[in-house]
């Protein structure tokens, strides 16, 4: 039988570099010594990403950086995709993981909280598509600090997954929220208020005649409460409070009386 190609993903070995048994830097087939390292390459890259996007972020803009070929950014990183898988790693890595308290509703909270956080912080980890970053190091200690915050509450292994899952989702979703609504801002040149005031006439003329009486009532009730037509960080609170709401009322019907 033919030799079968090696399907597997050159970026394990570089996320990993730093622990178990894989080399600390990998060594070039040809070229010149290597000048930078891996780290420094990949912080270079989430440097880019949070200042200019992900979009920018490129093998020849990366290499550029330092005075490199293109060509050359290949013998340390094998292609794109796996600078990608890197940075959500390295950058997942720089943020310390708090103690968790022992409030079971208080853990629910730090995990999706944590989440937003530093998905505010680098957007651009709400882009990041078609790579598998989550088995990383750092994910990994991720992962098994989430799980430990749930660990305890009576759910089964499944669902406690699914509850990670539930948080960090949910989390994600209020990143973008926002991210979409500052890029509007950017955009538009103009707060959010400031659109609904220049177009308020407007949507009034071409709406007339239609009738939306609950749209209208409770439009108006979050308008006056939000001064815009949405308020992320409130949705953010009200809905994680649902959702752990659930996931406690769930644990406890399920624990032995």
């Amino acid at each position: 039988m033919p030799d079968q190609p090696d399907q597997s993903d050159p970026s394990l070995r570089l996320l990993w570099r730093h622990r178990s048994g894989a080399p600390v830097e990998p060594k070039p087939k040809r070229g010149p010594k290597q000048k930078v390292s891996v780290d420094e390459i990949v912080d270079a890259a989430i440097d880019v990403a949070d200042t200019e996007g992900l979009g920018a972020v490129t093998m020849r803009a990366i290499a550029q950086r330092f005075g490199l070929g293109a060509m050359t950014l290949y013998t340390y990183v094998p292609n794109r995709g796996a600078l990608l898988v890197l940075m959500v790693d390295q950058v997942i890595g720089r943020v310390e993981l708090p103690a968790l308290p022992d409030d079971p509703r208080g853990r629910l909270e730090l995990v999706a909280n944590l989440q937003h956080d530093e998905l505010r912080s680098h957007p651009w980890l709400l882009e990041v598509q078609d790579v598998r970053p989550w088995l990383g190091p750092n994910m990994s200690d991720r992962y098994e600090w989430q799980l430990q915050a749930i660990d305890g509450l009576g759910l089964s292994d499944l669902e406690m997954d699914q509850t990670v899952a539930v948080l960090v989702g949910f989390a994600a979703y209020i990143a973008r929220s926002e991210h979409m609504k500052r890029r509007a801002e950017q955009v538009t040149g103009m707060t959010e208020s400031q659109w609904w005031e220049a177009n308020y006439e407007t949507l009034d003329e071409v709406m007339a005649g239609s009738s939306y009486p609950l749209a209208n009532r409770v439009g108006t009730a979050a308008g006056e409460a939000y001064q815009a037509a949405s308020d992320p960080a409130s949705e953010l609170d009200y809905g994680l409070a649902r959702i752990i709401d659930g996931v406690l009322g769930h644990a406890a019907e399920r624990s032995p009386d």
